[in-house]
């Protein structure tokens, strides 16, 4: 691919990513991608480095754009560059692109190598109101088999969904989980309620390569710098679930997602408790080997699946639906189920959720 034709990629998926944060309600982070898609130059390191990116810069890929904007709002938060802090929300940025843009331009300029490595790694956002869709998809399985979980997160970064039955929820008039925990889910719902079931977790175990901990107070900042500046409601859930969290941290291992898997998730049927493989966003950053080895272990697993010892795998993963990409809520189980059933359409930070499979 020429340079020319690599650089435009780089500038479309600032654009595209300018367009989903408008739709999401996330004005000014959509600003700040439409202003970076459209004026970053090669004059300084940063520039040449985001516009001759060698990958896939979209969301899809290696989600550039999200990456860029967690440095500059880790920047802008830390307060060490003032006029940048100052047209970040909850301040209110000059009206004037060109005004906002010498801003941006400044900060990329002074800070380089401040921001240089938020570029190395995918965005970890651990976004929490994702848990709501998990916490369905257990209700549907323990509705199905009465059955307490053992979890197996992949993908986990801090490992805040992990702890999802330390949350209270309202799913659509379904109530579950902890009435008095800081952490409160009630997204829009809409289509049926899942169904009434008592949710009981009795281990739970996590993956990341690079896993997130909830102790050190550098999880907080990068987890807060990933959420966008506009979305003060996410910021507060994030650190209301951190500070829970801390009070007993999740155990996440360093690993390759299929290596892990393959050691942690026996082969042998587990009597009396359904083992529930789950990951949210996470899928596909795996690599395509390691996504092979996931689907032929979970196969070989659940081959040996009775319904004493149920197999689940429960996901919340983007994909094609019409001619948009969105979060789809899956559930796959074992014994009996050839593929995996739609639960839900879903908001990518669980925001909304439209149940599509009735009541189960």
């Amino acid at each position: 691919m020429s340079d020319a034709a690599g650089e435009a990629r780089v500038r479309e998926a600032f654009a595209k990513q300018a367009a989903i944060c408008a739709a999401a309600g996330a004005p000014f982070t959509g600003r700040v991608c439409e202003l970076v898609g459209a004026r970053l130059d090669r004059s300084g390191p940063i520039g040449r480095r985001v516009l001759d990116w060698p990958g896939n810069p979209s969301h899809e890929g290696d989600a550039l754009p999200l990456r860029f904007c967690g440095g500059l709002h880790d920047l802008a938060r830390s307060g060490v560059d003032p006029a940048l802090s100052a047209i970040y929300p909850p301040n209110t940025a000059p009206e004037d692109d060109n005004a906002v843009w010498a801003v941006i331009a400044e900060a990329i300029a002074t800070h380089a190598q401040a921001l240089d490595p938020w570029l190395d790694g995918p965005p970890q956002t651990n976004e929490v109101g994702r848990s709501a869709g998990l916490m369905a998809g257990l209700l549907a399985l323990a509705d199905r088999f009465g059955l307490p979980f053992d979890l197996y997160e992949l993908g986990a970064s801090a490992g805040l969904n992990s702890l999802l039955d330390r949350y209270g929820y309202d799913l659509g008039g379904t109530r579950v989980g902890d009435p008095a925990s800081p952490v409160q889910l009630k997204p829009v719902w809409t289509g049926a309620a899942p169904p009434s079931a008592e949710v009981r977790v009795i281990s739970r175990q996590a993956v990341d390569r690079h896993p997130l901990d909830v102790t050190d107070p550098a999880t907080r900042r990068t987890l807060s710098a990933y959420v966008w500046t506009d979305q003060r409601d996410r910021l507060a859930r994030l650190n209301a679930a951190l500070d829970l969290a801390v009070q007993t941290p999740p155990e996440i291992a360093t690993a390759d997602a299929a290596d892990w898997l393959e050691a942690r998730l026996s082969l042998e049927p587990a009597p009396g408790v359904c083992r529930v493989v789950m990951h949210t966003i996470a899928f596909q950053y795996f690599p395509l080997e390691a996504q092979a080895r996931i689907r032929a272990h979970m196969a070989a697993v659940g081959a040996r699946a009775t319904a004493e010892a149920p197999l689940a795998w429960l996901t919340f993963e983007a994909e094609e639906d019409g001619f948009e990409r969105r979060p789809m809520l899956r559930l796959r189980t074992w014994p009996g189920q050839e593929e995996a059933v739609a639960l839900a359409r879903g908001q990518p930070h669980g925001a909304r959720y439209d149940w599509v499979a009735g009541g189960a």
